[in-house]
């Protein structure tokens, strides 16, 4: 009952219908309307948004909205697959650190520190720069610049739970430490992965973006919102301001949504804040 209840809350359900909205158009657009990604209609050049084309034309006569979706539908898979990827990275360094401590923690720390001191778009330019532009060289990119938060989540919930009283009790019962680790630590440490996961697929699709934006992502014949945007940058000077502000507001909208939710999802997996909105 207590679900429900923070289902129907707006900032609950108006994110999570946008999610949905979103995902919808990404799978059923596709199949319904497929996208020629070389086509070229010069007789719609630059159309403002009308009923026909809500999100009007580009500069080559091709609907703006349509492969909006199309390009939506990369991003995604690019945020969930490199969030997912920097999850096992850094779930594996951080349950080595948090589990055999001393100087395997410290040198793994300082790998974590120094390559935290890197910024991480510029660190994926060169992933990408070292390998040939592609949907794989994008996703390897984000997956080894984005491990590090996990690692620190699962190294500081691992050497927290070390010192529990259960975990105590298990090893004086003779439980192996491959015992402990999956039986009693692993489980505690899961939500906290997940949570870690769903907060890394917007910052990995703004980093997919930027990669395209900037040339690094995608073929440019290919719709990924990185690359309209910086298509649209030739429309903007000659009033055409549809062809990159529908594909911003589409990115800007789903990270938001999906910010939100998870913002709203760590709240309720944290008992203090639960205590104080009565969930």
């Amino acid at each position: 009952m207590a679900d429900l209840l923070v289902l129907r809350r707006p900032a609950v359900s108006v994110p999570l219908a946008a999610i949905t909205v979103a995902v919808g158009a990404v799978l059923l657009v596709p199949l319904l309307t497929p996208l020629d990604q070389s086509a070229v209609a010069l007789d719609r050049v630059s159309l403002p948004p009308s009923l026909a084309h809500p999100g009007g034309t580009d500069d080559l006569g091709r609907d703006v909205l349509h492969r909006s979706i199309y390009g939506l539908r990369v991003s995604l898979l690019v945020g969930v697959v490199a969030a997912l990827a920097a999850a096992i990275v850094g779930g594996l360094v951080g349950g080595l650190a948090g589990m055999l401590g001393g100087w395997v923690d410290r040198i793994l720390m300082r790998v974590i520190d120094t390559v935290s001191a890197l910024p991480h778009l510029l660190l994926g330019i060169f992933v990408v720069a070292m390998l040939r532009p592609s949907l794989g060289a994008v996703i390897l990119s984000i997956g080894l610049t984005h491990w590090l938060s996990t690692a620190r989540i699962v190294r500081s919930e691992l050497l927290s739970l070390r010192t529990r009283p259960f975990i105590d009790a298990a090893v004086a019962g003779g439980a192996s430490r491959a015992r402990v680790l999956t039986r009693h630590l692993f489980p505690h440490v899961l939500p906290k992965i997940a949570l870690a996961v769903t907060l890394m697929i917007p910052h990995a699709v703004w980093h997919e973006t930027s990669l395209s934006f900037l040339g690094l992502g995608l073929p440019p014949h290919l719709a990924s919102l990185g690359n309209m945007i910086n298509d649209g940058q030739r429309s903007l000077l000659a009033g055409a301001w549809w062809s990159s502000i529908v594909p911003g507001a589409v990115i800007v909208a789903v990270t938001l949504a999906i910010a939100a939710l998870t913002a709203r999802w760590r709240d309720h997996l944290d008992p203090r804040v639960r205590a104080e909105l009565n969930l």
